[in-house]
């Protein structure tokens, strides 16, 4: 969220000494999800090797993750996702379940991440199939994946295919990785993930930390849209500034022949 990008489009490439052009400038930013509604499915893994410690951070990180949507969709920890928003859990091992559908209740998404037990092996494609079909396509809220593993995929068909459909949908996907016993490919969770990788995945070798992770992650996808943004701009002196436009939001002012506000 926040701002997500800028540019500046020049409306030809070259002019006469004596010629004038038209440079456009443009931000990009996403509202907060207060003002967003989100639908946001946690795929947890649940397969033999996260017993013990890693299936213990991964509770508490989830529902670290879901208290913070929780507070960020109304100000308050009331125990309901809101503002429109929804959390659905999937798990998965040799195959993946719909722990709950997208729903806003609190005490309801913990209490599946409760009955979380570890045994089998990791198929990452039927986890990927499973979150989808959680969506409605209907729906003009944002989608998003929120991807945790600690392993390679033993089980099920590649999932690459399964993560790219995703996307192509318009499903956002974040990826947490745990290295686990059998180790984990950064490259994987690089491909499975929604563009820039640095935003978009985080890996830890220590499940300790899942709850930082998560922590940070529902924060990033929560927190309040870029506002008040001021933009210098000031052009080569070979060059002057004949007239302005007003921009579609916000206001423009012209400083000097060379500078804009």
């Amino acid at each position: 969220m926040g701002l997500n990008n800028s540019n500046k489009i020049i409306s030809t490439d070259q002019i006469d000494c004596s010629g004038s052009l038209k440079v456009t400038l443009a931000l990009a930013a996403s509202p907060d999800i207060s003002s967003h509604p989100t639908d946001i499915v946690l795929v947890l893994d649940r397969s033999g090797s996260m017993a013990g410690s890693p299936l213990v951070n991964l509770k508490t990180g989830a529902k670290t993750f879901i208290d913070i949507i929780d507070e960020a969709t109304d100000s308050s920890q009331d125990g309901q996702i809101g503002s429109g928003s929804r959390i659905g859990i999937v798990s998965f091992a040799d195959t993946a379940i719909q722990n709950t559908q997208l729903i806003t209740s609190v005490a309801a998404l913990k209490a599946a991440v409760d009955g979380l037990t570890s045994g089998g092996s990791t198929n990452h494609a039927a986890a990927f199939t499973e979150a989808t079909a959680l969506f409605d396509p209907a729906s003009t809220n944002a989608k998003v994946i929120v991807m945790f593993t600690d392993g390679k995929t033993t089980a099920g068909p590649d999932p690459s295919p399964v993560a790219a459909a995703a996307r192509a949908m318009g499903i956002t996907i974040y990826c947490i990785g745990l290295v686990g016993s059998d180790g984990i490919d950064p490259a994987v969770l690089n491909d499975w993930a929604t563009d820039p990788d640095a935003s978009h995945v985080a890996i830890t070798p220590d499940d300790a930390q899942l709850e930082d992770l998560f922590a940070d992650l529902a924060a990033n996808i929560s927190k309040p849209g870029a506002t008040n943004i001021v933009l210098d701009e000031v052009v080569n002196p070979d060059f002057i500034i004949t007239s302005i436009l007003m921009p579609t939001k916000g206001v423009a002012s012209m400083i000097n022949s060379t500078t804009l506000k």
